[in-house]
């Protein structure tokens, strides 16, 4: 095999907190943006595109403060193709050691009536724009949104105009996940080859998964000379999803006898970002996901079970060591102390403080009293939990008691603690989870519209704890709250205010500035 020191590297550039957050509902809050880009920058990404500076004050907030914060990674921020929000973007990441500015325009002819601008007026806004930014720093990426289709003619004279306008990179999106592997490969090749100038740039992949063919176009991109990819943890992203980080990373290093292009991922981090991912966004990870899906080193079959005794390999073609996996779970159990608490918990990728552990510690045992074995996915979800707590939320669910029988209405005894303060109510629903519902709307009046409720099992058995994951819509703002209990109504009622504590949150912070969106 070649030697991968002397091969080419395509850079990550990971767009989590930026277009992974502009999915529905998986708005983070700011000290949860800061806590993923220093795992970004942990495990070796080369760009971290932090956000979209003029969008809010709370993204303008949290771009300046990861830039601030980030040792290795450049810390990119988002813009229009306006001065306004070029300036903007620069007030954010201008903090960084290594700043970048992004900033893009529709060009396919659907993308061009949106502003009603003509050809050469798009033409003359992309040379202003891109100088203005490169006038600003020295690193400035242009992306032409839903490049796919945009006519060839016009993307190659567009994107001449960039690199002379001073942009060091060019993104190629396929923003409405339109393309397939042979075209995303053609696209980039003949970009490449007419282009004057662009032996001189850097030519990046955007892919959106509508089609269920990022991963494989952002592939073919990189084989016809792409040498940044841009993606998410976990395929995070609007409507289906961006490129998954994980795949791509872990693609060119099991095939990297067919593709032979390194990264600077440290893999073994994977696991750990991809959960506490899942967790901050209320989006979990299906079971079946590539990589980092509960199934993705399961083996049930009597066939493959007896292929994987005799020799792994059999059936596996990565370890999860490689991604940061533990290879056994070892079950934890109520006569558990804090040492084994504390190395389970580090080889899940949780390095805690003395205090924190103390307090995981507690909730550790109440689990483990109510349950006769504690796996590492129930600890993950302890963990979920007491970092949703920790944020300091309005209220909480102090007391839960739900009458059922046989004949409905059933009933719910509920005591929330509200800013410091017990209220108790009495309400009924059809089922135990709706009388929870009714409860909590009556000590919190609202007129959110609960838009998805999901209940999933942590583990196997009657002991399980359940995940509630509830998605809550009000004039549209959406959030989500998730929870885990072995009482799947307490889950229920604890996720629901999870939600509710979100969407106080969302309405505190709403400027006029947030209708500002980006699809690129």
């Amino acid at each position: 095999m070649t030697d991968r020191t002397k091969q080419d590297r395509v850079v990550i550039f990971d767009t989590t907190l930026r277009d992974g957050e502009q999915s529905p509902g998986a708005t983070m809050t700011h000290d949860e943006k800061l806590e993923i880009a220093e795992m970004l920058d942990e495990m070796g990404v080369d760009i971290i595109e932090a956000g979209f500076p003029i969008a809010s004050e709370g993204d303008f907030a949290a771009v300046t403060e990861i830039a601030k914060r980030a040792q290795s990674s450049v810390i990119c921020g988002l813009a229009r193709a306006q001065f306004k929000d070029i300036d903007r973007c620069w007030e954010a990441v201008k903090h960084a050691k290594r700043p970048r500015i992004h900033t893009f325009i529709g060009t396919s002819p659907l993308h061009r009536a949106i502003p009603n601008l003509d050809m050469d007026q798009m033409a003359e806004r992309i040379h202003d724009t891109v100088t203005h930014a490169r006038n600003l720093c020295d690193n400035v990426q242009w992306s032409p949104m839903d490049a796919t289709r945009t006519e060839h003619d016009y993307l190659c004279r567009v994107v001449e105009i960039a690199i002379k306008a001073g942009a060091t990179t060019i993104n190629i999106p396929d923003t409405v996940g339109y393309t397939a592997p042979r075209e995303s490969a053609d696209l980039i090749r003949m970009l490449i080859e007419k282009v004057p100038g662009a032996d001189e740039i850097i030519f990046a992949t955007h892919c959106h998964n509508d089609l269920g063919m990022a991963t494989a176009n952002s592939l073919a991109a990189v084989e016809a000379g792409a040498r940044q990819i841009e993606c998410t943890i976990n395929g995070l992203g609007e409507r289906a999803g961006n490129t998954a980080l994980e795949e791509v990373v872990m693609a060119l290093k099991v095939r990297n006898d067919i593709m032979p292009y390194r990264t600077s991922i440290d893999t073994t981090k994977i696991m750990g970002i991809s959960r506490r991912v899942a967790a901050v966004s209320g989006f979990p990870v299906q079971f079946n996901k590539a990589i980092v899906g509960k199934n993705a080193f399961a083996h049930e079959s009597g066939i493959h079970q007896d292929g994987m005794l005799k020799n792994a390999e059999t059936f596996e073609i990565m370890r999860p060591e490689d991604i940061g996996l533990a290879a056994t779970n070892l079950v934890m159990g109520k006569h558990s102390g804090r040492a084994a608490l504390r190395s389970k918990l580090k080889d899940l990728g949780y390095d805690l403080a003395d205090n924190q552990l103390n307090d995981v510690f507690v909730r550790f045992k109440a689990l483990a009293d109510r349950k006769k074995e504690v796996y590492d996915d129930d600890l993950v979800a302890l963990m979920t939990d007491s970092a949703s707590e920790a944020a300091g939320d309005h209220m909480q669910v102090k007391f839960l008691r739900v009458i059922c029988g046989t004949e409905a209405p059933q009933s719910a005894d509920l005591i929330l603690t509200i800013d410091g303060t017990d209220q108790q109510v009495t309400a009924q629903g059809d089922g135990p989870v709706d009388a929870t519902f009714n409860a909590v709307k009556k000590l919190f009046p609202h007129d959110a519209r609960l838009a998805l409720y999901q209940v999933s099992a942590v583990t196997e058995g009657t002991d399980a704890q359940a995940t509630v994951s509830v998605r809550l819509e009000e004039d549209g703002k959406i959030v989500t709250g998730q929870s885990s209990d072995t009482d799947t109504v307490v889950a229920s009622a604890k996720a629901y205010v999870s939600a509710l504590n979100n969407l106080v949150v969302r309405r505190e912070k709403t400027k006029p500035e947030d209708e500002v969106k980006s699809v690129s």
